[in-house]
């Protein structure tokens, strides 16, 4: 890796302990220029992986706490009529930030869920007539629940669309859960973590990397390489989704164009200014699960039949290795 790209792994790993392909693939959606959804039970340190990553920028950051009373307005901003100017005013929303954590994004309504739409896949905002150009970088870093939480509504598949990937934490080795009870990463105030760790160590993590070395390792992604095989391969693995007996909806070209980046991205993670066929196969599953509509999902609700059959596609699309 770059020296920037492995002190921000670091830092990260700092805080979060556990899931290191999950700290590659949230850097890999950064330099991708993609948003991410981090999906997993409560407490396994969705929102400490999130807000690590975006404590590390010199960016702007905003958090959004989501829930079943938020509006729109919430998030996108509103115009107030200000008494002193004569005028109404735009007060910005959350959403005008670098990196924006919509933390629990699946516990508010899809109407607020919708209104993120247009920011994540235009760069932009809409706002009583107006267009407002969001600054760069702009990431989205979502996490949500399962769906058969109590409380929980499923995101639109056209949202769903416009995250580059999404993860999934898992629970830690028995060793770094250890490390989690020993230190407390998360822990804030004295009576957590004694007074020298009052503030915690999430809040005392320092940025890394700052906004230019981001926009310049995107800029980076976009020059890699890609031979056509690798785009034929990718295509191949989009139309194996499309005619997939157990598939009502497959992945659209959308979707094969969020697995070109995420290959180029991946491989500038491995120090490569082209790509190899791992590069694809190792991000399929992530890039696509959330793409694809099941006709009938298994009776055993802990089975996620979406991924599994993504990755008997991706056994049966011979790579050009």
């Amino acid at each position: 890796m770059t020296e920037s790209i492995t002190r921000l792994r670091d830092n990260i790993q700092s805080v979060f302990y556990g899931n290191n392909a999950a700290v590659d693939q949230v850097i890999c959606c950064l330099l991708a220029r993609g948003h991410v959804l981090i999906e997993d039970v409560p407490g396994v340190g969705k929102t400490v992986l999130a807000t690590a990553l975006a404590r590390s920028l010199d960016c702007s950051f905003s958090r959004i706490q989501l829930t079943p009373d938020m509006l729109p307005g919430d998030v996108l901003g509103v115009t107030v009529f200000d008494r002193d100017t004569a005028r109404f005013e735009l007060k910005r929303g959350p959403i005008f930030a670098n990196i924006v954590l919509a933390d629990e994004v699946n516990r508010t309504t899809p109407r607020t869920q919708s209104a993120m739409l247009e920011a994540m896949n235009e760069n932009s905002v809409s706002i009583e007539g107006r267009t407002i150009d969001l600054e760069q970088p702009f990431m989205v870093v979502a996490t949500q629940n399962p769906y058969e939480f109590e409380g929980t509504y499923p995101l639109p598949e056209s949202q769903l669309d416009r995250f580059l990937m999404r993860i999934h934490v898992g629970y830690p080795s028995p060793e770094d859960e250890a490390r989690v009870l020993e230190r407390r990463p998360g822990a804030q105030g004295r009576h957590a973590a004694g007074e020298d760790e009052a503030i915690g160590a999430l809040r005392r993590l320092k940025p890394v990397m700052s906004r230019e070395e981001v926009l310049g390792l995107q800029e980076r992604v976009d020059g890699v390489r890609m031979e056509r095989s690798l785009i034929d391969y990718i295509i191949a693995l989009g139309a194996a989704t499309r005619s997939h007996e157990e598939l009502e909806v497959g992945v659209s070209p959308r979707g094969t164009l969020a697995l070109a980046q995420a290959a180029r991205a991946t491989a500038v993670l491995r120090e490569r200014d082209h790509c190899v066929p791992e590069d694809v196969s190792d991000n399929v599953v992530s890039v696509f699960t959330h793409r694809v509509v099941c006709r009938a999902y298994s009776d055993n609700g802990h089975v996620d039949t979406g991924r599994r059959i993504v990755e008997s596609v991706l056994e049966s699309v011979d790579s050009p290795a």
